[in-house]
């Protein structure tokens, strides 16, 4: 079982930045994606982007590309998701989770490991 932690979120005025970290158990952190997804009230769980803890390789959902940057320290087992240019719209639950699968994927069903979810709300 997969322990998931996260932080790093909190409230920001639209076009502000925040950093959010996923730190996982280390016997569970080698080759996998590990990556992360939203949820807005009313709305279904959307992924934003998933890193293969070996090799490096990305995906990020188009809504995020450009503005959202996912990266891992493999030496501290963390991921994390810098979010640039944040709009209210990006504002959210978000969590991050694992998963065994190849290519990577952007699909929650895919992954079988989740953290609990750390809010990030964008407001003025």
């Amino acid at each position: 079982q997969v322990e998931l932690v996260e932080s790093g979120g909190g409230s920001v005025q639209p076009g502000g930045s925040l950093r959010l970290s996923c730190a996982a158990s280390a016997d569970t952190y080698t080759r996998k994606w590990m990556g992360w997804f939203r949820q807005a009230p009313g709305k279904e769980r959307e992924g934003v982007a998933t890193i293969y803890t070996g090799g490096g390789n990305t995906v990020y959902a188009d809504s995020v590309k450009g503005r959202f940057t996912i990266s891992r320290d493999r030496a501290r087992n963390t991921v994390y998701l810098q979010m640039n240019s944040l709009a209210p719209e990006d504002t959210a639950m978000y969590s991050c989770a694992a998963g065994t699968m190849w290519p990577g994927s952007l699909d929650p069903n895919r992954y079988n490991s989740w953290g609990q979810g750390t809010q990030v709300t964008v407001s003025s």
